[in-house]
Formats: structure tokens, sequence, C-alpha cells
């Protein structure tokens, strides 16, 4: 089992036994999703061909993406708190891309991030769901 990473600047720790966990983990959801529902999800590996800090925002990273299909696809996501845009270039990230686009701050968004997100003491920690690189981009999560 991988750690979780640690927020950038901090020492990694020795590994503490799972009833000890300095992290706090949110309660698995209690209403049940149909299979259905779950499959009309299309989630798929992407590629980060760039990243880089939306002006005027502390938070969003305006990604953008090789989704397999050989138009480039533009995703922003709250994650500057967690990393710098030029350490993300060159991952490989899961998105799902059947959500309607969205605008924030003037950019249209074209799905969402998959990523695991957690709380360590009172500091929020989120971790984007990384894949290994030899997975194509465009391929189907399932």
């Amino acid at each position: 089992m991988e750690e979780i990473a640690q927020p950038a600047g901090e020492a990694p720790e020795a590994a503490a036994p799972a009833s000890e966990s300095p992290y706090t983990i949110e309660p698995l959801a209690t209403e049940d999703v149909t299979f259905d529902h779950f499959c009309a999800c299309d989630m798929r590996v992407v590629k980060v061909k760039d990243c880089v800090a939306v002006p005027k925002s502390k938070k969003l990273l305006q990604f953008t993406l090789d989704d397999g299909t050989g138009t480039d696809r533009t995703i922003l996501s709250g994650m500057h708190p967690f990393y710098e845009p030029e350490d993300l270039v060159g991952k490989t990230l899961v998105a799902i891309v059947n959500i309607p686009p969205r605008k924030m701050m003037g950019i249209e968004s074209c799905g969402m991030l998959l990523s695991g997100e957690c709380m360590r003491g009172d500091d929020e920690v989120v971790n984007l769901l990384m894949v290994d690189d030899k997975i194509p981009a465009g391929s189907k999560v399932c």
C-alpha cells in the first residue's frame, strides 16, 4: 500500500500503524449508486501537456490535457494549494470527461480530475489520482 504524499515542504514521517494514523478519512457514503449510474461516468486516462496557474485565482490550475481524441481538453481544478503547475506537466491522471462544461474565472472547464482527499489535523490533504504512464491517453477506466 502506498503512503499518502506529504504536503510540499514537509519532511516524510515514519509510517504510523493504522490505528495511529495522522489522517482523518471521511466516512463512506451511505447512499447507494446504481451500477448503471456509475457506468454513465466516462472516466479516461489523460496526459498533462501543460499546466498553469489561473490569473487572479489562489486555487485554480488550468490543465491542457491529451485525452486521446487528438483535440486538447481543458480542465480547471483547485489543485494549486497542493501542487505547483510545472510539477504536473507530463503526469498521467484520470478524468471524468462527460461532465457538462462549466465556466470558471471566464475559462471553460470540460471535465473533472479525480483525486483523493483527507484531513491531517486541521489541514486538508489532496492528491491527484496518478496512474502508470504506460497507459495510453484516452484509455477507458473501468
